[in-house]
């Protein structure tokens, strides 16, 4: 179990001894791919720390049209909302590989968070930077055409999942299909289609053999005319 939670950022820093109230209330699950962990507007009663695999967080309009709000990897927590409130889940989360993940009850997470002071800023500082990549999201879609977003969609991914290359080429290390990368920024698949295709063509993107996208950073930002 030390070893479990020792891939969560929040604990990463704690000495075994300093684990042991956390083993206390924390459980470790197995979960299938696409298996959905909670549905937006239920009781939020449990947080979620993943060890292993990968988690969609989106929501649905009344449509049911998806909106993916981020996509979580091992050593992140979820949700980062409603604590020391009651309250429901903002959103749904859906597991994408199978995952291990350690959920703890909420009411136990808070009762921690206020014996332990250390780790309550920790979050606060997880939340923190999850408001600024939030309103830096916001941000695009107001001053930014559906291309430039694009663009500066595949320069988040690059820093949040990418694995640098011999050549000037970023990977990802997580496959996205072309309607998942329109679902994060609220666009149609046919326009993520044909901005791939253009973005292959001038060479700014390309696909690797096991379909993971490879991004020039520096002429993705050379298109936006950023440094």
């Amino acid at each position: 179990m030390k070893s479990l939670l020792k891939n969560v950022i929040l604990f990463k820093e704690l000495s075994d001894q300093e684990l042991d109230p956390v083993i206390e209330i924390a459980h470790p699950r197995e979960f299938s791919e696409r298996e959905i962990l909670f549905m937006q507007g239920e009781p939020l009663d449990r947080v979620f720390f993943i060890h292993k695999g990968q988690v969609k967080i989106y929501k649905t309009d009344i449509s049911g049209k998806e909106q993916i709000v981020s996509i979580l990897q091992s050593g992140e927590m979820f949700p980062h909302a409603g604590f020391f409130r009651t309250g429901n889940y903002p959103a749904h989360a859906e597991v994408m590989e199978e995952a291990t993940l350690l959920v703890i009850p909420i009411v136990e997470f808070e009762r921690l968070l206020l014996s332990r002071p250390d780790i309550c800023m920790k979050l606060f500082r997880v939340m923190g930077e999850k408001i600024i990549d939030l309103q830096s999201r916001l941000d695009e879609q107001i001053f930014h055409n559906t291309y430039e977003q694009i663009l500066m969609l595949f320069l988040r991914l690059s820093k949040m999942y990418g694995e640098k290359q011999k050549d000037e080429f970023v990977k990802l290390t997580i496959h996205f299909t072309n309607q998942e990368l329109a679902n994060m920024i609220g666009t149609t698949r046919e326009t993520v289609n044909r901005t791939v295709t253009k973005l292959r063509k001038n060479n700014i993107v390309q696909m690797s053999e096991k379909g993971n996208l490879l991004i020039s950073t520096d002429s993705v930002k050379q298109e936006l005319q950023i440094d």
